[in-house]
């Protein structure tokens, strides 16, 4: 984490700055509060500034944000593997796949042992499969999926190809089950729960959800949105 001022020509070459996304804020927002204080401090009317990969407003976590030249490295940054943890809640499932809905059903969980639970993180390790949620941003025909969803009209999501390098899971506190998943760019770890709760002939859904890692790049390095402000030139120096 960075310890001294950032000047307005940093920001102007690039930098890339590691956040810790708060809860119930969107990427977008985040993005807008960076980008208005830098204006605001520096004294620049425009200047680039973009974040290299979405997390849902009720994800934590990090998010990579980049300013003026260093935008260009975003789909790079996009593209490298990212570590998740968080909770699936088992035996009931939500139309969003995590808690934006509500509960639309519940399974019995009464066959599952810690021993299940084991063997079935296992079939999703490698390459697999995997349909994104029809709550997401993904556009078909010009209009993004939740879109439809909140239309309720029902729309064919296909499924595509994603790897899944690790994916641990303690089941201590069941029906809870906190887990850890390395994976690649594109993994809807939503989708995830969804199918992780099929194969264990059940149901399951995301309850909570952090990202921790994005290639070399931790949260523990990252920094919240006031500490960022700290880190701003104050106007009467401009």
């Amino acid at each position: 984490m960075r310890n001294k001022e950032i000047t307005p020509e940093e920001f102007k070459t690039g930098q890339v700055l590691l956040f810790d996304k708060p809860l119930n804020w969107t990427s977008f927002q985040l993005v807008n509060k960076v980008r208005w204080l830098i204006r605001k401090s520096c004294n620049i009317k425009k200047i680039k500034v973009g974040h290299a990969g979405t997390l849902d407003p009720l994800a934590t976590g990090l998010l990579i944000i980049c300013t003026g030249k260093f935008t260009k490295t975003i789909p790079e940054l996009q593209g490298q593997i990212k570590e998740y943890t968080g909770t699936f809640t088992i035996g009931a499932t939500t139309p969003s796949f995590d808690l934006e809905t509500e509960i639309d059903e519940k399974f019995p969980t009464d066959h599952i042992t810690a021993e299940l639970l084991q063997e079935t993180t296992k079939k999703f390790i490698g390459e697999i499969d995997q349909t994104p949620p029809v709550f997401s941003a993904l556009k078909k025909d010009g209009k993004r999926l939740y879109e439809y969803a909140r239309e309720g009209k029902e729309v064919e999501v296909k499924s595509r190809k994603v790897e899944i390098s690790e994916f641990e899971i303690d089941s201590k506190e069941f029906p809870k089950v906190h887990f850890r998943v390395v994976c690649s760019k594109g993994t809807y770890i939503r989708s995830l729960a969804h199918e992780f709760g099929q194969a264990l002939h059940s149901g399951a859904h995301l309850s909570e959800l952090r990202r921790t890692a994005i290639g070399d790049h931790s949260v523990e390095k990252a920094m919240d949105i006031e500490y960022f402000e700290k880190l701003l030139p104050s106007r009467e120096n401009n």
